[in-house]
């Protein structure tokens, strides 16, 4: 099995030190705007989660891409665009339900994580490991143990109120 990006929101600061690194690596300059992951900030709640393409299996970009630019190249297990052959219509942008794909309006293509072609940088210079390149099983390990860890901290919360 592959590699895929975890994201442990618990550990994110809001740094959006993830969207710079990336804007560099991909535009070459700082700018979060052309960015391919996005910081969601719930401000009220000191909640941050660092969005990016989650390589579906099923992507829904790629079932309404008139001209199939957008395939999920199953030898990889990632989701890979042609530029050549995208014509702009933007149609994936409201396809994708995590809000993952971008529009740069001056170079008139999208913008989407391609994990770094395997080594994603926002991976190597996010300070505290909220967001993580693993092993697809590692990761099946990860959302076990997180909900263990949540569950452990609700049963608490309801042995101190009885």
């Amino acid at each position: 099995m592959g590699k895929i990006m975890v994201v442990d929101h618990e550990k994110c600061t809001g740094c959006r030190l993830c969207e710079m690194v990336c804007s560099v690596k991909k535009e070459g300059a700082s700018d979060p705007s052309k960015a391919r992951t996005h910081v969601i900030k719930w401000e009220m709640e000191g909640l941050y989660v660092p969005m990016f393409c989650q390589h579906c299996e099923e992507p829904l970009c790629a079932a309404v891409c008139p001209v199939r630019a957008i395939q999920r190249d199953e030898s990889v297990g990632r989701v890979r665009v042609d530029k050549e052959r995208c014509v702009g219509c933007r149609s994936c942008l409201s396809a994708c339900p995590f809000g993952a794909i971008g529009w740069d309006e001056k170079k008139k293509k999208v913008l989407r994580c391609d994990l770094c072609h395997g080594d994603p940088t926002c991976v190597k210079y996010c300070e505290t490991k909220a967001i993580q390149f693993v092993d697809a099983d590692k990761a099946a390990m990860l959302k076990k143990r997180s909900a263990a860890e949540r569950l452990h901290k609700a049963l608490l919360t309801l042995g101190k109120g009885a």
